[in-house]
């Protein structure tokens, strides 16, 4: 087997970029053998440098700081780039062009995911910078897939808890209860599965504990870059 091209993260915020390289690692053996994962380079801003950009709506702000990153990895060595964060995935389309290496995009990770799994009408989590914004319903609608929002206040309440605990690593009862009501409006609206497009809600939510079937956004991009990385980039 080839020896696997090396994965260059651009991370935004900690618990979602650790979960994202904790599972590369993890899942790489079932690839690669034991104890083996591909090289893997990262490298992130202060999250509190991309929070500044989307207050003020500066998305050109937003990937300058990826293409920083992008560039500090590929003198790193790596071979192309993920971003384990769904929200600064509103940049991409200012990034690809500017960027010294190729990409995978994590709503079209997700998307085609959906797709292959047979659903049809998925509902939306994640920051209300991102629920808000047409990241994922570019990549659902280019595959004929429906998407459903939460309501306003529901969005900014789920960009609240995210922002004020889960980038933190707080975990509370109330919030896991909080996003399980949320996915259960999904589901009454005709969701056949929904998307966690924030990259820390797969530390609280799972299928274990979801109304519908999810669609865990942290590591479908993990597994995707490391088939990537395996096949040689």
């Amino acid at each position: 087997m080839p020896h696997p091209a090396s994965i260059g993260i651009v991370a935004c915020s900690a618990e979602g970029a650790a979960l994202c390289y904790r599972t590369i690692c993890s899942e790489g053996a079932a690839l690669l053998g034991p104890h083996a994962h591909p090289q893997i380079a990262l490298h992130t801003h202060s999250l509190a440098d991309y929070v500044v950009c989307l207050d003020r709506g500066d998305i050109d702000g937003v990937g300058e700081l990826m293409l920083s990153s992008a560039h500090k990895l590929a003198s790193a060595g790596a071979r192309f780039l993920i971003c384990p964060d769904n929200t600064i995935h509103q940049a991409m389309d200012y990034v690809l062009p500017r960027s010294p290496l190729p990409w995978l995009h994590i709503a079209e990770v997700v998307a085609r995911s959906a797709a292959e799994r047979g659903f049809r009408r998925v509902g939306l989590t994640g920051t209300q910078w991102l629920v808000e914004s047409e990241v994922y319903p570019d990549k659902l609608g280019a595959l004929g897939l429906e998407f459903v929002r939460p309501d306003a206040p529901q969005r900014a309440a789920i960009g609240r808890l995210i922002m004020d605990e889960l980038v933190y690593g707080v975990f509370k009862p109330s919030t896991v209860a909080y996003f399980q009501q949320v996915i259960e409006g999904l589901k009454a609206q005709g969701c056949d599965a929904v998307v966690l497009g924030c990259t820390e809600i797969p530390l609280i939510i799972g299928d274990e504990n979801s109304a519908l079937p999810t669609l865990d956004s942290t590591r479908l991009l993990a597994r995707a870059a490391l088939r990537r990385a395996v096949a040689g980039g």
